[in-house]
């Protein structure tokens, strides 16, 4: 198994060097765009309880906030997609992150709880504009063979925004409180300098143009492919109840069921973040030769067996070595989705099709957190407490075996040429 991490290593950074100047500035810049549009999202899953302190409503309130970003991300991936497949995705892309980064500064001073959801709102739909522009432009711009991995890498941008939304919680959240992370957040308009200096267009879509390749109306896209789009929703959809599940409320557990203090909840999610970008990277490259799709099915079987090490361990040490390789899981089988939608997506249509199914399956799953919360709160411990720990065991267990059903009826396209 070592032998085998270090071949893949070596070839990774064989595909790598194999890349130009621009295709490597290209790349970097979509990593960026999701790895900050992800911090942003993960500040206030590290301060529900204070945020509802401070508006004095409830936790299943707050959650509320985080369901009702994810609900609007698809409005976001259908306005600033049809914009990639229209005038590029270059532009749009830095259109979409300047503004989710002024909505993420605007939350900063959200003056009560119902400002606070009308910022969080708009907030979701400019984070559901980045990935589909972020991955289109990354994927059509990388050579074939580079695919899987970057695919795996790019994808753990929200992993690595995961773990930076823990840093600054650690690092900001004592000093400064929870408004401070949101100003913190709206750092990510800085990457436009990048974007806009470095990063030229894709030459998928500047070759589409000079061809004149038609783009499909809406109605003729969901006559010819209706069957392609409602299962890519429902793949998306249990790919999102997975991340979300094990994710959103995590925090939250080890800080209420657990007693863990803020230091001790920032430094765990940086560990099994770490996971969650090994997981990612390292899967999404052996996705080139394993298969999408039997990729997805491994992660989520070796998922479903981590569960009892994830949230029942006894002990601290254990329930970080649970969170470490659930992550590996977890993201692991994320690390395919970026190539996987866009191999599957009609040319004419890819600026679109990834991006929205996408944040569907986001929609879809958003109240992932609000569920579990509501749950904990029915099945409570003997305390009286809210027992989040078998609430999201079972769930948890629940979208494994239906992303494996997915997954295994589903179309392989690995390796079709752009």
């Amino acid at each position: 198994m070592a032998r085998r991490i270090l071949n893949a290593a070596m070839e990774a950074l064989r595909i790598f060097r194999s890349l130009d100047k621009t295709q490597r500035a290209t790349f970097l810049a979509c990593f960026l765009g999701w790895t900050l549009d992800a911090l942003d999202f993960f500040l206030l899953t590290f301060v529900v309880k204070d945020v509802a302190a401070e508006f004095s409503v409830s936790i299943v309130k707050v959650t509320f906030a985080i369901t009702l970003t994810l609900m609007m991300r698809p409005l976001g991936a259908l306005i600033f997609g049809l914009l990639g497949d229209r005038f590029g995705r270059r532009v749009p892309l830095m259109v979409d992150i300047i503004f989710y980064s002024l909505m993420e500064l605007l939350t900063a001073f959200s003056p009560n709880y119902t400002i606070f959801l009308v910022f969080r709102a708009l907030y979701g739909v400019g984070m559901g504009g980045e990935w589909g522009l972020g991955a289109s432009l990354a994927m059509e711009s990388l050579p074939a063979r580079a695919r899987g991995l970057a695919s795996g890498v790019l994808q753990q941008g929200y992993a690595f925004g995961f773990l930076l939304a823990a840093v600054v919680y650690w690092v900001v959240f004592p000093h400064f409180g929870w408004r401070a992370l949101f100003v913190v957040g709206a750092l990510p308009a800085l990457l436009v300098i990048y974007i806009r200096a470095h990063v030229p267009e894709s030459p998928v879509w500047e070759r589409q143009q000079t061809t004149g390749s038609p783009s499909l109306g809406f109605g003729r896209f969901m006559k010819e492919h209706w069957r392609l789009f409602i299962y890519a929703v429902l793949l998306m959809t249990a790919f999102n109840y997975m991340s979300h599940g094990t994710q959103d409320l995590y925090p939250t557990f080890l800080q209420k069921q657990r007693g863990l203090s803020v230091n001790q909840t920032a430094s765990i999610a940086i560990i099994y973040n770490l996971g969650a970008i090994c997981g990612g990277t390292l899967l999404g490259y052996l996705s080139q030769n394993l298969g999408r799709r039997r990729t997805i099915m491994i992660a989520a079987v070796l998922g479903i067996f981590l569960i009892p090490v994830w949230i029942l361990s006894p002990t601290i040490p254990l329930l970080i070595v649970g969170g470490f390789f659930m992550q590996f899981m977890v993201q692991g089988a994320w690390g395919v989705v970026p190539i996987h939608l866009n191999e599957l997506s009609p040319p004419a249509w890819r600026g679109t099709f990834p991006g929205v199914v996408y944040q569907l399956g986001n929609f879809f799953s958003a109240n992932a957190a609000m569920l579990q919360a509501k749950l904990a709160e029915h099945f409570v411990r003997p305390n009286g407490q809210p027992n989040y720990a078998l609430t999201m065991a079972c769930v948890t267990l629940a979208v494994f075996l239906v992303l494996i059903f997915l997954a295994a009826i589903g179309r392989e396209e690995r390796g079709r040429e752009f």
